[in-house]
């Protein structure tokens, strides 16, 4: 018996150390966080699906997130930010001891996507759609891995601000561009932006290629875009309205001559998450207001 005693008084101080150093690796962000519901401590790896659960009423429950996940921003100091999916490894994710991970189709690599399927968390990779009945899907199957039912909620607010978007004639060329100080890319067919775009009114300047590309001057000239799209936080990096329409071919261009530059939040625009209907109709607006 005194054995079995002196045994438990040396493996207890061991367990709690175990415990202390995750905390502390962790940050102690999302410790005690856990889904009432399902008893769930998740984890998203996609700013959209973030979003989606949080709206369905499951943030307390989120422990780790990754970089796009920046709403909403109660998130912060709750759930501890993981990095950038792409290059993201399986150690920080363990170590917040998550019972459930949703990533997107879109970014995650197969390196982490085996060894989260080694580990043995449970593991669901949603299909994004970069369109409006692509993220009714994607709120479907959130709902229905949490046990929610009830997120028709959501889907009405999106269609409520579709309804109020104002078609455009003739339809405006937009430019997007990503900014990152003198790291300049326009986005081409087939990505989010490209289809933000269009759902607001608009159309994209470049149809020549998919993806995202340098911007040169060259290209510049060639779209020749009536409006020039920037995130919020690109176009200060890239040193706001002036610095941009000194940028070489810009001042050549419809959108140069007639400054018609404008930016919107990161997150709202790309995430393609319950938020969509209300990015779009911020875009339809600022498109209508820079023509003015």
């Amino acid at each position: 018996m005194k054995t079995i005693v002196l045994i438990m008084l040396c493996v207890l101080p061991l367990c709690a150390c175990k415990k202390q150093d995750i905390s502390k690796e962790s940050g102690g962000i999302g410790q005690n966080s856990q889904d009432p519901k399902t008893g769930d401590r998740i984890i998203s790896l996609s700013g959209g699906i973030t979003e989606v659960v949080s709206a369905l009423g499951h943030e307390n429950s989120i422990v780790g997130v990754d970089i796009t996940s920046t709403y909403p921003q109660t998130l912060k100091g709750k759930a501890k930010e993981l990095g950038h999916v792409r290059s993201m490894t399986i150690e920080p994710i363990m170590a917040l001891n998550p019972s459930l991970i949703l990533a997107s189709d879109k970014d995650i690599s197969s390196e982490l996507w085996d060894k989260i399927k080694l580990s043995g968390i449970k593991l669901e990779i949603l299909k994004q759609e970069y369109s409006v009945e692509g993220t009714l899907k994607l709120i479907e199957q959130v709902a229905s891995i949490l046990g929610e039912k009830d997120y028709k909620n959501l889907n009405k607010k999106i269609d409520d601000d579709l309804q109020k978007v104002q078609h455009l004639i003739p339809k405006p060329k937009v430019l997007f561009i990503y900014a990152r100080g003198n790291n300049l890319l326009v986005s081409g067919k087939n990505t989010p932006m490209d289809k933000l775009i269009e759902l607001a009114g608009g159309q994209n300047a470049i149809q020549e290629f998919s993806d995202f590309k340098a911007l040169t001057p060259e290209s510049m000239l060639k779209a020749n875009p009536d409006v020039l799209f920037f995130f919020t936080s690109g176009l200060l990096s890239a040193g706001g309205e002036e610095a941009v329409l000194k940028m070489p071919g810009v001042s050549q261009t419809k959108a140069g001559k007639n400054k018609r530059i404008i930016s919107m939040d990161g997150g709202l625009v790309s995430s393609f998450g319950p938020r969509i209907g209300e990015a779009v109709l911020e875009l339809n607006k600022k498109l209508i207001e820079s023509a003015e």
